[in-house]
């Protein structure tokens, strides 16, 4: 795992001191991405320069460095990620005459790019990435994000150039450019708690969404496709006939592998584990995988309410894992405050981004690579707003629409009381409101109804939960919720913190439920399968843990991983508050 960062001035108007000065600097923001190591290649003919911080996983010789050219020369690569599937791609490439000098999967990408083409590469790689590629022969800068969007690329034109970077803060070292705040995209913000991609806080530089590719052509334009497309995938996956036991035993041999595939790594490995379903599973699945026993990691909080300790506990001694935890304390959450804004670079108000850095300093302390349960809730129907939306939409959907506006428009109308209850009394109102179930979901996960009202003179920008399309193309409910999330809040909100918090020291985590296998697996299956009770959400999961670990120690309700902001305000954070 790394971090990349470089530019593209389409006149070649700069000497490659200059451009490979402009690409270092920006690179050196990004070394708690990559403390290992530095590189920089640049071409003052083509105007181009990419530059590189690594983190050391596979091949930790230095065979391993990037900027990484190409056997034959055609194709210069900075790369961000792992490839779960390089020995494979590495074998068909060495019988086509490919040579390699290390074993690191960075080399086997940019050898797979020259030998195929970039467009015919993208769908044999299994893994996370992010990754800028130079095509010497065509000319052409090529800007990749993976399938699920677990790893980040920021790009935008300044002045001219075209720069691009694994976060925010390097685009700014590039000093030839102010940056103004979207008021579209803080907007956004308020209503989402996150900027979505394809947006940025900053006017004029965008997020690569997920399976997506931006290519620069040798006049400078730019052409943004998908090579992956979750709605395409909904839409278009044929649901299997095939009962639960079948299910249960694709979905476990795909999640075998997932989880094999990611305990490869030169470096110690670990995972996270908070005694729910997901990481349970993910834990269980790397004990029975491995030859030693994994090293696990939980935060924990003195408020029994927020605290997961005790069950990760139960669930490691279980498993036989050599469990670490620690308990959180108002100081140590006060102590991280001054670097959150550092590590985000712009508006991210998800509280579990102070667990989430914690555990991950945590685990750094003994590894170098983590395994976390992220993505079950959004794949798998985990989240209790899931089936509260189900819920809503059949009843509200007994009531005539002139009926639900009018009831609307009476609770608007209500007098006073708390700026809290007047946040729930419109949230409520705008859910009886919704002209369909599409609206209807929009509210019940938006925090403000008007961001647009809070930011004078801001254009919301509209996304998918927005496309009342989407209703038509992916009929069922639970199954629609469950792409929303996936489209949005996954890679905008949970993503966007894991990777974050972990990078800032150092740390590889890798998230065997989102397999792109595994999240088109699930799609195939029939919605009845997939969904349970709410106190028996991801059902299939379950089913699968229940046969490694007691069902007494991951049947509860779900807590999430929250922090007592609440009561820490009200008590010994309150002053400063």
């Amino acid at each position: 795992m790394c971090g990349i960062a470089g530019l593209l001035d389409p006149t070649a108007s700069s000497g490659a001191e200059a451009l490979g000065a402009a690409a270092a600097r920006m690179a050196a923001t990004l070394t708690h991405r990559g403390p290992d190591d530095a590189g920089v290649w640049a071409d003052a003919e083509a105007g181009v320069a990419l530059g590189f911080r690594r983190l050391a996983i596979i091949d930790l010789s230095p065979a391993g460095r990037q900027p990484m050219v190409s056997s034959c020369g055609r194709c210069v690569l900075a790369y961000n990620g792992e490839l779960y599937n390089a020995a494979e791609l590495r074998r068909e490439l060495e019988a086509l005459g490919r040579g390699f000098r290390g074993h690191c999967d960075g080399e086997v990408l940019v050898e797979a790019c020259a030998e195929w083409g970039l467009e015919a590469t993208l769908p044999r790689l299994l893994g996370m990435f992010a990754f800028a590629l130079w095509d010497r022969r065509a000319r052409t800068l090529s800007l990749v994000r993976d399938r699920l969007g677990i790893k980040p690329l920021y790009w935008g034109r300044v002045s001219g150039l075209v720069l691009f970077g694994s976060e925010l803060k390097a685009l700014c070292a590039h000093g030839g450019w102010r940056p103004e705040i979207d008021r579209g995209a803080l907007a956004a913000y308020m209503r989402h708690l996150c900027v979505p991609a394809p947006h940025s806080i900053y006017r004029g530089i965008a997020k690569l969404r997920p399976g997506e590719v931006v290519t620069v052509n040798p006049a400078g334009e730019t052409t943004a496709t998908r090579y992956w497309d979750l709605r395409a995938i909904a839409r278009d996956t044929p649901r299997a006939e095939i009962g639960e036991a079948e299910a249960l035993e694709r979905l476990g041999d795909a999640l075998d592998d997932a989880v094999r595939r990611r305990m490869v790594a030169d470096v110690p490995l670990g995972a996270f584990l908070s005694g729910g379903i997901d990481s349970s599973l993910v834990v269980a699945l790397m004990q029975a995988a491995g030859e030693r026993p994994v090293r696990t990691f939980t935060v924990g909080f003195a408020e029994a309410e927020f605290d997961e300790a005790p069950h990760a506990k139960a669930v490691a001694e279980h498993l036989g894992t050599e469990h670490t935890e620690i308990t959180v304390s108002p100081a140590d959450a006060l102590e991280l405050v001054p670097a959150l804004p550092e590590c985000y670079d712009e508006p991210f108000a998800d509280s579990a981004q102070i667990p989430t850095m914690l555990i991950a300093r945590l685990a750094r302390d003994s590894v170098t690579v983590a395994l976390s349960g992220d993505g079950g809730d959004e794949v798998f129907g985990g989240y209790k707003r899931h089936y509260r939306a189900d819920a809503l939409a059949r009843r509200l959907g007994w009531l005539p629409r002139p009926v639900r506006r009018g009831a609307a428009a009476a609770l608007r109308a209500l007098p006073g009381g708390s700026h809290y209850a007047a946040y729930r009394r419109d949230r409520a109102a705008n859910i009886l409101g919704a002209a369909d179930d599409v609206a209807l979901y929009r509210a019940l996960v938006s925090t403000v109804a008007d961001p647009a009202a809070l930011v004078p003179g801001a254009e919301e920008p509209r996304g998918v939960l927005w496309d009342a399309t989407v209703a038509a193309e992916i009929p069922d409910f639970m199954e629609r919720v469950g792409y929303f999330d996936t489209a949005t809040s996954l890679a905008d909100q949970m993503l966007t913190k894991v990777d974050r918090a972990s990078m800032a020291v150092g740390l590889e985590v890798r998230v065997p439920l989102l397999d792109h296998r595994v999240v088109e697996l699930v799609w195939s299956l029939p919605p009845a399968l997939k969904f349970g009770a709410v106190d028996q959400n991801k059902r299939l999961l379950r089913k699968l843990l229940y046969a490694k670990v007691p069902r007494r120690l991951v049947d509860r309700r779900k807590q999430g991983f929250g922090v007592p902001i609440a009561a820490w305000l009200r008590g010994p954070l309150r002053d400063w508050g």
